[in-house]
């Protein structure tokens, strides 16, 4: 056997050994001048070469850097060759055959087997080699038709039928050759902040700019549904109610006390709301205005009107006005989004020609049964507030619901579901650290409020909890205990009870108690309720200095400069993190109340065009932040409101190293640089260099939350809470790196659960379907907003986010993309646990299974004697040739168990 050394194969030397292939810089073997060797003939050459590296003992990977390439290249030349091979090998029996030679014959001529010739002649065989001359034609036909070819992965389910990876590798490999280019480019993900990499094929001559330019180009191989009449944003087009058919009660008749409720007439097919009692909706009034708040269903509405609305008005406000001057709102000149919300539901029937039709004009944002869905955890907002005993046991109670999982995450039987299981886990108690999230109260949960007159001021009308019990009621955003209204449960009320019976998420309450509630009004705002027989949660009165309190008396001319949305985020930032700085600090209500009077300012100044700037000097806001946060122009000062506060740190790679010492994450800058160049007006240029940054938060930056505290009891509280999950959360990374078990696949268990392992491939390759689903869906939702955005410059955040989430919403439908999840039988647990399936595809199962589900598989069973059946069943799997480390694994206990019943037996 002739032997080799990496230095021989140089470019030249490698044209005689290689198969037809050069990519890039690595000449691969050029061959296939007239006369030469053919292609099957120079493929096994190539072979024999890498056998012969191998034998000298050099690795894969030392075999590809010898000859230049890397290990995914030298796969894809493999492959290439050995479909070249075959294709020689099958061509020339063919060839013998149809002169009429014998298999034996033909098998002697080629040193082959007779059962090897059989297969070389058998058809389904050669369909098999074709494939890649197949797919190879398909990609150029594909990338013909115009724009990028997303070919990441996934699309190989989607190439005639479905190929491996590996043969959709050597195809884009193949067409390389010819001068087609392969450029990754990032698109955003529509539901995140987060950036999605599409691998792209290009025809030749594309260059990186022409693609990252042209997003919208990209195409998968999946096909795109039709709109269905759908606008961009998935609204079929809205019905339209007549304005002669809505009512307006105005703050004088009482339409203040139940204002963002709109009465509808029960009965009426265009005013339905589809099966709830009450929802969150938009209705088009006349094509040009709309009614924005809840829908409940109301007996005796006036005649003629089908549609009565509560407004705050005053008389003489007409129903459909210009903006400034109008009870109900006007249109979005975009007519995809003409509510300006995000419409999770229309009433809809299939019309006579198979269609789907609207067939109500209440277009549902949330409706009943969806506002009890949210996290009850209590946020730092709010339990910051409250007794620094109340939020210690609380944190504790968080602190030790992590802990608890994390050794039952420990205890799990399965190595690989232990290190899926860890990884998420110490993300998710980082996340909290920097949170600070609590546990929420017993009981505790989350209700929408709707107005009835008839309660008293101390009373609530709460189906959900029991008759005269106290509870507490809790808005976001949350200034201080005096916005904490303590009612008593009535639900013997007969006008609620008549209303809404035992609504699912909604409670009652008249308007004063909603004015305590930090001015909520009834369109649709919601209450955290907590029950408070024992007082735990503390209310102080409302403030005094509040009553009366107009924030209108700050009201602009129309021709002065209007706040912008971006700085009504900014100051209501900044006064929300003064408040709570004030309040940690102990402040005095009287000076509170001066914050809040400016936050109530902030809230609206925006929309009603009020001088925030004058409320600022009148409220004495510089000389508050100079008092509580050091300075006029001061930011967040105490631990709570500088735990999510922004801090710029150099730019990382995505993916931080683990310390195997500490189980600290290890951040890896990447050196990226930026220049600036600024002209001064006497002409002078200057130039500067710095590092580019990324946004992180205060508190993940550092290792003690201690630093960030300014000394009171409360911050100490949290600090310690934050220590201690940043403390769980490394020790969790430490024992993911250092577990040292892992399953090994056993030849003998994928023959006894082979049935099992064939529908887990089946269910898994159904599942990463998705993935190119959703990449064309997230450049669709791209194409969507980017055209939204040119079309309305000055959009705000606000309007951007929800732009964002019904074009992805939409473009999901269209596109066909859906989570698919990995049912796991415990059948087909037992062949994992075996050792029948292999580590990367129990990966691949983990990442599209019920992670909940395979807790419960995983987690171990009681250490108990084994019965007779189960003796039994350990019995004939032993005759089927498990070991008996994988039938305890696969029985979930013990080997020394194990061994005792199988004594016992």
């Amino acid at each position: 056997m002739p032997t080799y050394s990496a230095d021989e194969y140089d470019a030249d030397s490698l044209k005689h050994y290689g198969i037809l292939r050069k990519s890039g810089r690595y000449p691969w073997g050029s061959g296939g001048e007239e006369g030469s060797a053919g292609a099957g003939t120079r493929a096994k050459t190539f072979f024999e070469m890498v056998r012969d590296l191998e034998a000298q003992g050099l690795s894969r990977k030392e075999v590809a850097e010898g000859l230049g390439m890397t290990t995914t290249q030298l796969r894809d030349a493999t492959t290439i060759a050995k479909n070249a091979q075959r294709r020689e090998n099958q061509a020339k029996a063919q060839k013998l055959r149809d002169k009429g030679w014998s298999a034996s014959a033909i098998g002697r001529e080629m040193g082959l087997n007779e059962s090897s010739v059989r297969q070389l002649l058998n058809p389904a065989v050669q369909e098999r080699t074709q494939i890649l001359e197949n797919t190879v034609a398909m990609l150029r036909d594909e990338v013909e038709k115009g724009g990028w070819i997303d070919i990441g992965k996934g699309q190989e389910y989607y190439i005639g039928g479905g190929v491996s990876k590996e043969k959709l590798r050597a195809a884009v490999s193949i067409l390389q050759d010819e001068g087609y280019k392969v450029i990754p480019v990032q698109i955003d993900q529509a539901g995140t902040r987060n950036k999605t990499t599409i691998k792209t094929l290009c025809p030749p001559g594309t260059e990186y700019k022409d693609v990252v330019t042209s997003k919208e180009k990209i195409r998968g191989i999946t096909k795109v549904t039709e709109d269905g009449g759908r606008s961009y944003l998935g609204l079929l087009p809205p019905l339209q109610v007549d304005p002669k058919r809505v009512g307006i009660v105005y703050k004088e008749d009482g339409g203040a006390e139940a204002d963002g409720v709109v009465y509808v007439r029960p009965g009426v097919k265009d005013v339905s709301i589809g099966g709830s009692r009450y929802a969150q909706v938009r209705i088009d009034v006349g094509g040009s205005h709309y009614i924005k708040g809840m829908a409940m269903y109301k007996d005796d509405l006036p005649d003629g009107v089908d549609l009565l609305v509560n407004t705050n008005k005053k008389r003489g406000t007409p129903m459909m006005g210009d903006k400034n001057n109008t009870v109900l709102k006007n249109q979005s000149e975009d007519k995809d989004n003409p509510f300006g919300a995000v419409i999770s539901r229309q009433i809809t029937e299939l019309g006579p020609d198979g269609k789907e039709r609207v067939t109500s004009a209440l277009n549902i944002l949330q409706e009943e049964g969806k506002w009890d869905t949210w996290s009850r955890n209590l946020s730092s907002q709010v339990l910051s507030k409250q007794s620094p005993k109340l939020a210690e046991r609380q944190l504790a109670r968080t602190y030790e619901g992590r802990k608890e999982e994390f050794e039952e995450i420990l205890s799990l039987t399965n190595p690989v579901v232990r290190e899926k299981l860890l990884s998420s886990f110490s993300d998710s108690a980082d996340s909290d650290a920097v949170h600070l999230s609590a546990a929420g109260m017993p009981r505790s949960s989350y209700h929408v409020i709707l107005p009835f007159s008839s309660l008293k001021d101390n009373e609530v009308y709460a189906p959900n909890f029991n008759q005269g019990e106290t509870v507490a009621l809790i808005r976001y955003p949350h200034g201080g205990t005096f916005e904490i209204p303590v009612l008593k449960v009535n639900n013997n009320a007969p006008e609620p009870k008549n209303a809404i019976g035992r609504a699912i998420d909604a409670v009652g309450i008249n308007h004063k108690v909603a004015e305590r509630l930090s001015g909520a009004d009834f369109d649709g705002d919601f209450v955290m309720v907590i029950p408070n027989d024992n007082g735990d949660i503390k209310s102080t009165p409302a403030l005094r200095q509040l009553e009366g309190f107009d924030p209108q008396k700050y009201k602009l001319p129309d021709e002065a400069p209007r706040m912008s949305a971006r700085t009504k985020g900014k100051q209501m930032g900044d006064v929300s993190n003064l408040i709570t700085d004030m309040t940690i600090q102990k402040a005095p209500m009287d000076e509170i109340a001066r914050a809040v009077k400016h936050s109530m300012v902030v809230i609206d100044a925006e929309k009603h065009h009020l001088d925030w700037r004058q409320s600022a000097i009148d409220n004495g806001i510089a000389a508050l932040k100079t008092k509580y946060q050091g300075g006029p122009r001061a930011g967040a000062s105490t631990l709570i409101s500088l735990a999510t506060s922004q801090e710029r740190v150099n730019a990382r790679k995505s993916r931080p190293t683990i310390d195997p010492a500490t189980g600290k994450l290890q951040w890896h800058e990447t050196g990226e640089m930026k220049t600036t160049v600024r002209r001064l007006k006497d002409g002078t240029v200057r130039t500067k260099t710095e590092p580019v940054k990324q946004i992180s938060t205060k508190l993940a930056e550092t290792d003690d939350a201690h630093t960030l505290s300014s000394g009171t009891l409360i911050e100490r509280v949290y600090a310690d809470h934050s220590n201690r999950l940043k403390s769980l959360a490394n020790t969790a990374r430490k024992a993911m790196v250092n577990d040292p078990e892992t399953i090994t696949v056993s030849p003998t268990a994928k023959r006894v659960y082979k049935d099992e392992v064939a529908q887990l491939k089946a269910d898994l390759h159904l599942a990463l379907m998705n993935s190119p689903r959703e990449r064309q869906a997230q450049v669709l939702a791209n194409a969507i907003i980017q055209q939204k955005k040119a079309a309305n410059p000055s959009m705000d955040d606000a309007t951007l986010k929800k732009v964002k989430s019904q074009a992805l919403k939409e473009a999901r439908v269209r596109a066909g993309a859906e989570k698919t999840l990995v049912p796991i039988t415990d059948r087909q647990w037992e062949a994992i646990q075996s050792g029948a399936v292999s580590k990367t595809m129990l990966k691949q199962i983990l990442d599209n299974a019920d992670i909940e589900r395979v807790k419960e598989l995983a987690t171990p069973r009681p250490d108990l004697m084994m019965d007779a059946g189960t003796s039994a069943r350990a019995r004939n799997l032993a005759a089927q040739g498990l070991t008996q480390a994988e039938i305890a694994r696969v029985l979930g206990v013990s080997l020394t168990t194990l061994k005792k019943g199988l004594a016992d037996g």
